[in-house]
């Protein structure tokens, strides 16, 4: 999947095989923000993935664990915007959403997927790919491209001073989400934790018990590093 791709680089940068681009915490309002606009998935989604991650962190307890600030989601588009306009994006999205009942789709998680890299992998639960997501992420990325800008740097993101570090990687990936994770390369997924290579074989080598659900919801985030969304701007119920 070409989605998976990307994140094996921001992966690698993840476990501190590369330089990070730092920002600190603390600065001015950047006039660029990186935003990720993304179904909040009900119940159901959050106990698996919260289950998943709680197994995959007993294999390696160095990845991360589901709390406020690293939810889990499905990321319909991500891009740079001006800051300025937050506002504006918000009643342009909220427009969007009003026309699309997603509180009653059905969308199906179909297995479980790593991206592999050396002895590690990045484990996702993967949805299957619907018109109706297709179409919502198109209608986003219409109404989204008077604010949209092509680039942006790390000050664009959420950083911490527990996590002060923005990688390229993760700068790159969405600077180019439109068109590389978009329309036929779209993988919907909720990404659910790091393992050893070892143990996701055999995790996804058991039989993977096909479940449905529902977006609950849809909020705008900022990022943080590895396309996390990290900061809440806008929540629609």
């Amino acid at each position: 999947m070409l989605g998976y791709m990307k994140v094996l680089a921001v992966l690698s940068t993840c476990l501190g095989t590369m330089p990070g681009h730092v920002a600190m915490a603390g600065e001015k309002q950047n006039p660029i923000t990186a935003i990720d606009i993304a179904l909040e998935p009900d119940a159901t989604m959050i106990q698996h993935a919260k289950a998943a991650n709680a197994r995959l962190r007993k294999d390696y307890p160095k990845g991360f664990a589901f709390d406020a600030s690293h939810k889990p989601h499905i990321t319909i588009l991500q891009r740079y915007v001006h800051t300025a306009d937050l506002n504006n994006i918000y009643a342009a999205a909220g427009k969007v959403l009003a026309s699309e009942r997603v509180d009653q789709w059905r969308l199906k998680a179909i297995k479980y997927y790593y991206a592999p890299w050396e002895t590690l992998g990045l484990a996702s639960i993967v949805i299957e790919p619907t018109d109706d997501l297709l179409k919502l992420q198109q209608k986003l990325i219409d109404v989204m491209a008077p604010f949209t800008v092509q680039t942006g740097t790390a000050a664009a993101f959420v950083t911490t001073p527990e996590e002060p570090n923005i990688n390229q990687s993760t700068i790159d990936y969405v600077e180019a989400f439109v068109p590389e994770q978009t329309g036929k390369n779209f993988d919907p997924h909720v990404t659910i934790g790091i393992a050893s290579k070892d143990y996701l074989k055999k995790m996804l080598a058991e039989s993977f018990d096909v479940f449905t659900f529902s977006p609950a919801g849809v909020s705008v985030y900022q990022i943080g590093n590895f396309g996390t969304a990290r900061k809440q701007l806008k929540a629609w119920n």
